[in-house]
């Protein structure tokens, strides 16, 4: 059954850097909150390799820097309740998985979602972060039986196709493996932003530029086209 982001109640959103929320669910957030919802956004590391130039933004600089940018894009998309942990970027799966899911049990018990949104099995870029995240949150939820429901993030096929060529331009793409796509009919959660909600998730984007400045000069129009799409598979067990 399809829901709608009204339909979420209490949202707990965790990610493993700050933007990988606002790509993969922000303006599913963003309705939320609009619905009148309370949205808990979690981010386990400040990205704070998140760079290609690691001598001009060492991890000391960026990580500061990406917390600011995080903190405006929440305000764009009226997320009030946002957390950005200090575990170590690109060392998640080095951490001990137990620790991992206790941490996720304190927030689940803490925040008592009715709905949980993270990663899926494939982080969606294969990045080891992601995918550590994507276990952590599943294992923890399944073995307390919730609270509520969770969902996967995924990108449709009808997306996949759409723009894959473009993805492998930006090498978004941490391993060889490629998703295929999940088909619409499956899916539990799909938002199309449109409109004002369209130019609010962009305006959190751009917030991010040490991230998303380069690809959105690359083409403005298109970019704001493959950003437009969020969709979530029912991971339930």
């Amino acid at each position: 059954m399809t829901i709608r982001p009204a339909d979420l109640g209490t949202v707990l959103s965790i990610w493993a850097h700050p933007d990988d929320e606002t790509y993969l669910a922000g303006a599913t957030m963003a309705a939320a909150v609009a619905a009148g919802q309370r949205v808990v956004c979690v981010s386990l590391t400040a990205g704070e390799r998140g760079t290609p130039d690691p001598a001009a933004w060492p991890p000391e600089r960026l990580g500061p820097l990406r917390r600011l940018e995080a903190a405006a894009a929440m305000a764009a998309l009226g997320v009030t309740e946002h957390r950005v942990l200090a575990l170590p970027d690109g060392g998640l799966a080095g951490l001990d998985p137990a620790e991992g899911v206790a941490l996720v049990r304190g927030l689940l018990d803490e925040v008592q979602p009715d709905s949980t949104l993270t990663f899926g099995p494939d982080g969606m870029t294969h990045h080891d972060d992601h995918i550590a995240t994507s276990r952590w949150v599943t294992d923890s939820w399944a073995a307390h039986g919730g609270p509520g429901r969770l969902l996967h993030a995924t990108a449709t096929a009808e997306h996949q196709a759409a723009f894959s060529a473009r993805f492998e331009e930006w090498g978004v793409y941490m391993t060889d493996e490629r998703p295929v796509g999940t088909p619409v009919t499956d899916l539990a959660l799909r938002v199309v932003a449109c409109g004002a909600a369209l130019d609010q998730k962009l305006a959190a984007l751009a917030a991010m530029a040490s991230q998303t400045a380069d690809v959105i000069a690359d083409d403005p129009v298109l970019y704001a086209t493959m950003i437009a799409e969020e969709a979530f598979i029912d991971a339930t067990p």
